[in-house]
């Protein structure tokens, strides 16, 4: 009985390869190098969501309201490093509802303009400005674009639900509203589009919040103007414990 061991050791014939050994090849998909980007696009600005209110002179052009934010936007891109905003910018007959997404930076910027021109001018067209929330940390943006949707005409209830519900009942209907139109328009607008246009009256009606509440809620004290803000923002945290509090109070180099 012989065997051919020989043959095998001297032999430099490689083993073949099944196909489950080339299929094990590491791959990357779409979905795996959007979250990839996304991971790494956080880890640079974090996005927040901020929710504001205003009201505006009944004589200004819708036009110049769009235009001022616009412009506010490149400048504060241009000299601030930041996240790009996108949002939507509701223009209602005497009032607004934005929403804007982007960094913390950036989103201070846009409050600071504000309060300068709340400041220094007493007609300026937006005014009472309120802050109604904001969302930090978001995961992911709503908006891919900064849209404005002017609203012709009035949107008004029957029943004014101001004047029979608390305000606790009122923010809630305010943020539950605007969660809806956020996520209608999130999922039927394309990317590179205008926008929703001006006739989400017509398209979306039941969507809309009734002016009434934006109006409600920029007269509303429980919630903080920009300029309020902007000083607690800006305030340095030192708080003192009442265990620190000694006498003579320690001297410090």
């Amino acid at each position: 009985m012989s065997f051919s061991v020989r043959n095998q050791k001297g032999s430099k014939r490689p083993l073949p390869l099944g196909p489950h050994v080339l299929l094990q090849v590491p791959r990357s998909n779409y979905l795996h190098f959007q979250e990839e980007k996304q991971r790494l696009h956080l880890k640079k600005f974090l996005l927040h969501r901020m929710f504001l209110v205003a009201k505006i002179q009944t004589k200004v052009e819708r036009k110049d309201v769009a235009d001022y934010y616009e412009q506010v936007f490149q400048s504060v891109l241009k000299h601030h490093l930041g996240e790009t905003v996108t949002g939507l910018l509701l223009i209602y007959p005497t009032s607004i509802l934005h929403i804007l997404e982007s960094s913390s930076d950036t989103l201070y910027q846009v409050l600071l303009d504000y309060t300068g021109h709340d400041k220094d001018e007493t007609e300026f067209f937006i005014q009472q400005m309120k802050i109604i929330v904001i969302s930090h940390n978001i995961p992911m943006r709503l908006f891919m674009q900064w849209h404005v949707s002017v609203i012709k005409v009035p949107v008004m209830y029957l029943d004014d639900v101001t004047q029979s519900q608390s305000l606790k009942e009122v923010i809630t209907d305010f943020l539950t509203q605007t969660h809806k139109l956020s996520v209608y328009l999130c999922k039927t607008m394309k990317v590179g589009t205008k926008g929703p246009g001006d006739n989400l009256h017509q398209v979306a009606p039941d969507l809309l919040l009734p002016e009434q509440i934006i109006k409600y809620l920029c007269k509303s004290e429980e919630f903080m103007d920009p300029a309020t803000f902007i000083n607690m923002y800006n305030r340095p945290i030192h708080i003192i414990l009442d265990s620190e509090v000694v006498w003579p109070a320690p001297s410090r180099f």
